[in-house]
């Protein structure tokens, strides 16, 4: 039988039952970890700052049964646009238990199993808040007994309690005295005391929704001397201005449409028009510079109108100059620009907020990717001023907060035949991800981005995107996409003469072949990208694709060439300024530099280049760096400095979804647990990446594994043959080594 629930949680939801119809679902009483669901069935959120749901308000009130502390995300399951999703849901809470954002694996499975393992021993209460769907909410349910999980929903969700065991509370609407006593109040201290008969009238005509009955109380108080009985003749007669409100009852879909047009038209003018105005804002939440574009008005005259929505509960508040609406509200707000704003003057202000978010995300690239290419820009009216960046990190912050907005923004460009702002937008885009960023979020936007600069025959967009597409599809492994992109890429840029447009095809190409240890066909590419890099002028990446060529030598042994090749692209890298290519060029010396038995050199340059990755804050960078400063440590007895290295590399590969370098990380475990003649666990890291090497077709690394498998339980002939057979087709000097080793081990 599921828990009841605590007798001061039925007291609080009778004298506060602010939501409306609440579902809850409790954990069992014999602790099967079932989660704590609930459900909002009609309109009963908050409107103004200020004031919380019931669910919070109860919440703060048992946190000290939560020694582990509490999560809290509102999943816009009935926002006009997009719901909030559960991977973007267990970003924010990962984030929040100190996984760093850049951190957070790509796939929504491993991003649950992380969340649920991290949630394993503490006792937390998680309160999902407006949820669409029983799937938009399962992902995010921990998995263990400790944790009591809260999820409010307009809909009953009956999955939840049919496969998870939740128990469903359902709330009904404010009885009479405490609608009356909401009113009084909102309006306390504002009005003298209004007639019991008058403020019940009203509470009847807000359908004791407590939406409604705030913003009503609001507007009674900002006008203390009118009589109740006129404002509530006002109300009862105003018409609703938008039928597509559905919540449920007819008759609470009707106080709240009356109640949303009557506040409304209290509005001053430019007040009215702002709000409108609103409705075409991308996403539901946004900040003082993005309103101000919309309305192309002075940042000062905006805030007072924001100020005024806020007062009025059109409008919250969400931090400094940051402001939301409620779901219903937004939704109010672009019908409104629908049914009341001409046409072309909401084309206008989505156009205006579209350019401006444009524009400053392309003052952002010039602080995150500064040697990108830049994008020609639209004109903006003079009101309309794009954001500037002192820094980096102010950048990194921006591009971090309005990450939803500017993926909303390309689709509602889409939406609007802004084909050229779609394209813009999204390509800019690709470049200001910051580090918590999604692939599987950017994928369906480069690829509305790429169908709109094809409909405007824009052949250079559509080589750009397509490079963009090939590189997102190389982080999560989708090689053969991956290519794709890039083939067709270089096909256009070789139609349109773009020498430096067609090197770097040729070097993102290569780079496929080089993860695929098809090393002599990814030399020709590096070579090849170099020399059209240098006839265009492109110093810079001319050295990128040397450092690409040094990498592919190492991996073919080709030790003395590849020594020249990192030393050249090492002192270019320094003069140019090229951080991030600085550390990878270090990467490969300190490689180098073990093989040549130079150990205290190996580890100054992993260890410098481990410095550049963390300066950067970039932990691609960091977990693979690790996997090198692993190995110096190593190759100087170090091991348990090297097992740390590579446990670190190993976890931060694992949140950022990269399988291979994982295993990777795990067969440096299994050599450094070797070198400390404890084989049992040697084995047992070995086992594991060799089979994951094995499912990925990944031949060469499959066969280290299963060699030092074969060293680690030093009776394995059959590992050493089946090392012997993948390595097969490879023809390289390092191959040919270790066909040399393998054999003579057998032997």
């Amino acid at each position: 039988m599921p828990r009841q629930l605590p007798g001061d949680i039925h007291r609080f939801i009778n004298r506060n039952s602010e939501l409306g119809q609440l579902n809850a679902v409790l954990p069992n009483e014999d602790g099967d970890g079932a989660p704590v669901v609930v459900s909002v069935c009609v309109v009963a959120g908050t409107a103004g700052a200020g004031k919380t749901s019931l669910v919070l308000h109860w919440a703060h009130q048992v946190r000290d049964r939560f020694p582990g502390g509490q999560l809290y995300v509102n999943l816009r399951g009935y926002d006009p646009g997009q719901p909030l999703s559960a991977h973007e849901a267990l970003r924010g809470f990962l984030s929040a238990l100190g996984v760093r954002a850049d951190s957070v694996p790509q796939e929504l499975d491993a991003a649950a199993a992380l969340y649920r393992s991290l949630l394993a021993d503490r006792a937390m209460l998680i309160v999902l808040d407006n949820a669409a769907t029983a799937a938009q909410v399962r992902p995010l349910l921990p998995g263990g007994t400790n944790c009591l999980t809260l999820v409010t929903s307009r809909s009953r969700l009956s999955g939840l309690a049919i496969r998870d065991g939740a128990h469903r509370l359902t709330l009904g609407t404010l009885p009479e005295p405490e609608a009356v006593a909401l009113l009084r109040a909102v309006t306390a201290d504002y009005r003298p005391e209004d007639d019991l008969r008058e403020l019940a009238e009203l509470a009847k005509l807000c359908a004791a929704l407590p939406l409604a009955l705030r913003i009503a109380g609001e507007r009674a108080a900002s006008n203390p001397h009118l009589r109740l009985a006129d404002l509530i003749a006002e109300l009862r007669d105003e018409s609703a201005l938008w039928d597509a409100l559905s919540i449920g009852d007819a008759e609470e879909a009707e106080a709240v449409r009356t109640v949303f047009a009557w506040s409304y038209r209290a509005l001053s003018e430019p007040g009215a028009t702002l709000f409108r105005q609103l409705g075409v804002h991308p996403g539901p939440e946004f900040g003082l510079p993005a309103a101000a574009a919309l309305a192309a008005l002075p940042a000062v005259q905006t805030r007072q109108l924001l100020d005024s929505l806020v007062g009025a509960h059109l409008l919250e508040q969400t931090g400094p100059d940051r402001y939301q609406f409620h779901d219903l509200l937004r939704a109010y707000a672009a019908g409104l620009t629908r049914l009341d704003e001409p046409q072309e003057e909401g084309q206008a202000a989505l156009r205006r907020v579209l350019s401006w978010y444009l524009c400053t995300a392309e003052a952002a690239r010039t602080r995150l990717a500064p040697f990108k290419e830049p994008i020609s820009l639209p004109e903006l009216p003079e009101a309309v001023r794009p954001l500037d960046f002192a820094d980096y990190d102010a950048a990194m912050d921006w591009a971090e907060r309005e990450h939803t907005n500017l993926l909303r923004a390309v689709g509602a460009a889409i939406a609007s035949e802004h084909d050229v702002l779609a394209w813009k937008l999204a390509l800019t885009l690709w470049y200001v991800q910051p580090p918590s960023a999604s692939m599987t979020d950017w994928l369906p936007v480069g690829a509305t981005g790429l169908s709109a600069a094809r409909r405007v025959n824009d052949s250079a967009a559509e080589a750009r995107l397509l490079t963009c597409l090939g590189m997102a599809h190389h982080r999560i492994n989708a090689w053969d996409e991956s290519v794709d992109c890039h083939q067709r890429a270089l096909a256009i840029r070789r139609a349109n003469g773009e020498g430096a447009g067609e090197a770097d095809s040729l070097n993102l190409i290569g780079l496929i072949h080089l993860r695929r240890r098809q090393l002599n066909t990814a030399a020709t590419h590096f070579e090849e990208a170099a020399t059209l890099w240098r006839a265009a002028g492109s110093e810079r990446w001319a050295a990128s694709a040397l450092s690409n060529l040094a990498t592919t030598q190492y991996n073919a042994g080709r030790l003395d060439v590849a020594s020249v090749s990192v030393q050249e692209a090492l002192a270019a890298h320094r003069a140019l300024g090229n951080a991030g290519s600085e550390g990878n060029a270090l990467r490969v010396l300190s490689c180098l530099q073990r093989e040549r038995g130079e150990l205290d050199a190996a580890l100054g340059s992993a260890e410098e280049a481990m410095d550049i990755a963390l300066a950067l804050r970039d932990q691609i960078y960091e977990a693979y760096w690790l996997l090198t400063l692993g190995d110096a440590q190593l190759a100087l007895t170090r091991h348990a400095d090297a097992l740390a290295s590579y446990q670190r590399s190993a976890d931060l590969h694992r949140r950022l979804g990269n399988r291979s370098r994982e295993a990777m990380a795990w067969y440096g475990t299994g050599e450094a647990y070797q070198a400390l003649d404890r084989p049992e666990e040697a084995t047992h890291f070995h086992r594991r990446a060799a089979a994951v090497h094995h499912d990925l077709g990944d031949s060469w690394h499959e066969a280290l594994a299963l060699e030092a498998l074969a060293s680690a339980l030093d009776d394995a002939g059959p590992h050493r043959s089946e090392a012997l057979r993948l390595i097969a087709p490879y023809d390289d000097d390092r191959a040919v080594a270790m066909r040399r080793r393998l054999t003579e081990r057998s032997a």
